[in-house]
């Protein structure tokens, strides 16, 4: 090697050096000022933000907001990020440009948190949004015969009341991610960038189905199963809250994953699901619950993931008296609250379960009498539709002891409902409204204390 130090060949490196280095920082500084200056333009036009809404019950549609939102931040665009709830006709009316993030929940129906909003405001045929520009995600399950029905509702009103699509209504089929990344390319192009933020839901793991145990043999009842999951050799445990979901790929139709209740903490070591095997009407079962508690082997490799539920979380209720009401499957999520309100030592909790026969349906039995004598579950009440008393369900247990629940309620209790849909969850309703009026049920489900995690 010669090593020279002629200053004409040193200075001619340098230069080199310095233009390669130019070329590679000019598309960045383009870019960089595009940003900036699209940004000054909106500024001095005197544009207000814009408005992202997200109905949301399980939290697809409140993750998708929060990117689009972020997708918007990082392209400069100031915008307000809100619930359904939080909106009434003078922040629409204000509206210029509204993006609107919409679940379906059963048939058709609007989330929970939504409710309010398609009462009080869909309602209204007087409301005029001309000056808004919008945009429409809907999120629905094509299983059910009203598809993406909130969502459509909600995009036929917005265009009743006046109201300027952006571009057409996009429908995600169980957040399917096609439809997503045409939503993305939609977003980017409004907001003039391409770097926005990874949306890539996290990926499917492999853990091994640990332990399985069916709950009611003997039941008149569809069979029920508790099931326990664990990492594969080497990988750490994930980190979750009572209250949160897991989704399962089946194999036999991977794209369509299950959600399913988790009903363990973290300090089990395992993730517990509660399974009932689903049965169609020639005979067969449900890809997914029939791999579960049928075909899977015990040692078997499940592919899943964890997700947050914020709706159906504890967070700020953490601290409160709880009422837990629910029916069959549904004691998963509410033994997931359980078990993290036994590891906190908060013992101010009330069970309101259902089932069909205490001799075959009594789930969890022994756990619940154990925190029972431990003083951690003050108040359990069971109802058994074929039970020796007579068909008795959940909501005629709150009917009986209305002023025990408007007195808990009164002391600051969150309560809690997780089941089926058709029947419990709607029944239970019901009689809340009978306990409490209807400005007292919105206050407390607007403080975020009535959640639901139903299907």
């Amino acid at each position: 090697m010669i090593l020279t130090n002629d200053p004409t060949r040193l200075g001619l490196s340098a230069a080199m050096i310095a233009g390669y280095g130019l070329v590679c920082l000019l598309p960045w500084l383009r870019a960089r000022r595009a940003r900036a200056q699209a940004q000054a333009a909106r500024a001095a036009a005197g544009d207000s933000p814009w408005l992202v809404a997200y109905a949301s019950q399980t939290g697809n549609a409140e993750l998708l907001a929060r990117q689009t939102s972020e997708t918007l931040r990082v392209a400069g665009i100031a915008n307000q990020l809100c619930d359904f709830d939080e909106l009434d006709a003078a922040t629409l009316q204000a509206a210029e440009r509204a993006l609107f993030l919409a679940s379906t929940y059963g048939e058709g129906d609007p989330p929970d948190a939504a409710a309010r909003f398609a009462q009080r405001l869909m309602a209204r045929s007087d409301l005029q949004l001309g000056s808004m520009h919008y945009a429409v995600l809907a999120l629905g399950d094509s299983a059910y015969s009203s598809f993406c029905g909130f969502g459509r509702a909600l995009d036929a009103w917005l265009a009743a009341r006046g109201a300027q699509a952006l571009f057409p209504r996009v429908e995600a089929d169980r957040s399917a991610a096609p439809a997503i990344a045409t939503w993305r390319q939609q977003l980017s192009h409004l907001a003039g960038t391409s770097d926005a933020p990874d949306w890539d839901a996290p990926d499917f793991a492999e853990w091994r189905l640990a332990a399985r145990r069916q709950l009611n043999p003997g039941s008149a009842g569809a069979p029920i199963y508790h099931l326990e999951l664990e990492p594969m050799p080497g990988q750490p445990l994930p980190a979750w809250q009572s209250g949160d979901l897991v989704q399962v790929a089946a194999p036999a139709d991977p794209d369509r994953p299950r959600e399913y209740s988790i009903a363990s903490i973290p300090p089990d070591g395992r993730v517990h699901l509660l399974v009932r095997l689903h049965r169609h009407g020639d005979g067969s079962h449900g890809l997914a619950s029939g791999w579960l508690t049928q075909q899977a082997e015990a040692g078997a490799m499940v592919r899943l993931r964890l997700r947050e539920h914020r709706r159906f979380r504890l967070e700020a209720n953490a601290g409160r008296p709880l009422i837990l009401i629910g029916n069959g499957s549904g004691i998963a999520g509410l033994r997931g609250h359980l078990k993290a309100r036994a590891a906190a030592g908060q013992a101010r909790n009330w069970l309101l379960f259902g089932e069909r026969d205490p001799a075959h349906d009594a789930f969890y039995h022994d756990e619940l009498e154990a925190w029972q004598r431990a003083g951690l579950l003050p108040r359990l009440d069971l109802a058994w539709s074929r039970g020796p008393d007579g068909k008795q369900y959940v909501q005629d247990l709150l009917l009986r002891q209305a002023e025990t629940v408007r007195q808990w309620v009164r002391e600051g209790a969150a309560i809690y409902v997780c089941g089926s849909l058709e029947g419990m969850a709607a029944g239970v309703d019901q009689a809340l409204r009978e306990i409490f009026t209807d400005q007292q049920l919105r206050e407390i489900s607007s403080s975020g204390r009535y959640r639901r995690d139903v299907y």
